[in-house]
């Protein structure tokens, strides 16, 4: 679903930064060879979460759900120096890609990859986390605000991605499916939290955008 008319999008891309060349070499694999693309973050997206990162600096990002690596690498864009970004992922068949642009990039030191369930793996990490991007399977984004939440300090935030699910959270609670229903659930949620103050993004297919108080 396309939340924009085409010309605005392209317009709006037009004048945005280009991505590094770095980037768009993995964009253009992730099409080729990854069956359902569009669960890349992309130039766009890929900007604003780099400019997050840059406005914030911090020390410490966890990312759950890293895919193909592209999110990972424009949140690694704004670290403070000497920070770091731990990034988890299920997904043990897209180790070698993202693993590969990782390691062209000038932040390959800088990037934790762990394979694993992110349900189990969180619990293992120390934090603090300055910035938290949840973008992974969406049945588990309420789960993973409660894992998270405790391990960001005050004033740092928590990201979730796809919040709108191609409008269909629009839906009759009735008609939602299981996905559908799940982030339907996590953005009210997060919205009712007295621990967070949000605001949810129309940008692409959602950001849901926590501030820990």
């Amino acid at each position: 679903m396309d939340f924009l008319p085409k010309e605005i999008d392209s317009y709006s891309t037009d004048y945005t930064q280009s991505e590094s060349e770095l980037l768009s070499q993995l964009n253009r694999e992730t099409h080729v060879k990854m069956l359902i693309p569009r669960m890349l973050s992309g130039h766009m997206q890929g900007r604003i979460i780099s400019a997050i990162s840059h406005m914030m600096r911090p020390k410490h990002i966890l990312e759950i759900g890293t895919y193909t690596g592209y999110s990972a690498l424009c949140f690694a864009e704004g670290l403070a120096e000497g920070g770091k970004i731990t990034t988890i992922d299920v997904n043990e068949e897209l180790t070698p890609m993202a693993e590969k642009y990782f390691s062209k990039s000038k932040y390959a030191n800088q990037i934790d990859f762990k394979i694993g369930n992110a349900i189990e793996v969180i619990p293992t990490l120390e934090g603090p986390f300055d910035l938290v991007f949840i973008d992974a399977d969406k049945e588990n984004y309420a789960n993973y605000f409660d894992l998270v939440i405790d391990k960001v300090p005050s004033g740092g935030f928590i990201l979730a991605d796809n919040v709108l699910w191609s409008g269909n959270v629009l839906k009759a609670e009735a008609d939602m499916d299981k996905s559908t229903l799940a982030i339907h659930e996590f953005n009210k949620k997060v919205h009712l939290d007295t621990r967070v103050e949000n605001v949810l993004f129309p940008i692409r297919d959602g950001i849901m955008v926590l501030r820990k108080l």
